[in-house]
């Protein structure tokens, strides 16, 4: 399994048998500098984590020009109804969905989902967070999310070995809190930081983090270079 890291909580992971894209923010992105086009060539799957546009990102017109699945709570399945799309796996807190190459599971964040349009706020269902099941591996997105007790339940049910942690502070965890995190609840192989270095308002850089995860080693990838796993 190949995964390459877009920037802020942008991700492709190549399978055998399926290419998922994740939270594909990379047009607007201040950090991905790439051609999103090419990034997301192929893309059989996309999954989101929640409604912000900093997630959705570029999801309409990936979907579009690769023919991908959408795989998201059911209220921004809606939504990107609603603007075109067709091919959909919604599903919700606790459900599970078997995609062949790949599974994906919901488990809570804690955070908000919404987008704005024509100066109306749509809510889009609650935030979740991502278990996939591939290849051999499995991958905890968590999401937008804060610390919370209960992820001492999704190590016992799901037993990730490669996380996904939000690290940028304001919006979510912080570099300390999240390294906590990690620590207390799991007992990842590998642990990349996202949801940093975007925005001026959120932490510029994985240090905190990196220094509060400390003997354990953290993934920090280069935007856009994939690693094996």
């Amino acid at each position: 399994m190949r995964i390459t890291w877009l920037g802020h909580s942008a991700f492709r992971i190549d399978f055998a048998g399926a290419v998922l894209m994740i939270d594909p923010f990379l047009s607007g992105s201040p950090s991905f500098t790439g051609d999103p086009a090419a990034a997301a060539k192929g893309a059989t799957h996309i999954a989101l984590t929640h409604g912000h546009d900093d997630h959705i990102g570029d999801t309409v017109d990936i979907a579009k020009a690769n023919g991908a699945t959408v795989i998201a709570c059911f209220e921004i399945c809606n939504l990107l109804g609603a603007r075109g799309l067709e091919k959909f796996e919604p599903g919700n807190t606790g459900g599970t969905i078997n995609l062949g190459a790949f599974s994906v599971t919901f488990v809570q964040a804690l955070h908000s989902s919404a987008t704005v349009a024509d100066g109306k706020i749509t809510y889009l269902g609650n935030p979740q967070g991502l278990i996939i099941r591939g290849d051999g591996h499995t991958i905890y997105d968590m999401g937008d999310t804060d610390i919370f007790s209960d992820m001492a339940l999704i190590e016992e049910v799901h037993r990730p070995t490669i996380g996904f942690v939000p690290i940028g502070d304001r919006f979510t965890m912080g570099g300390e809190v999240a390294a906590l995190a990690c620590k207390k609840y799991f007992d990842f192989t590998t642990v990349v930081p996202i949801h940093y270095g975007t925005f001026p308002i959120i932490d510029r850089s994985a240090d905190k983090f990196v220094n509060a995860m400390r003997p354990a080693e953290v993934t920090v990838p280069e935007i856009g270079v994939g690693f094996e796993v």
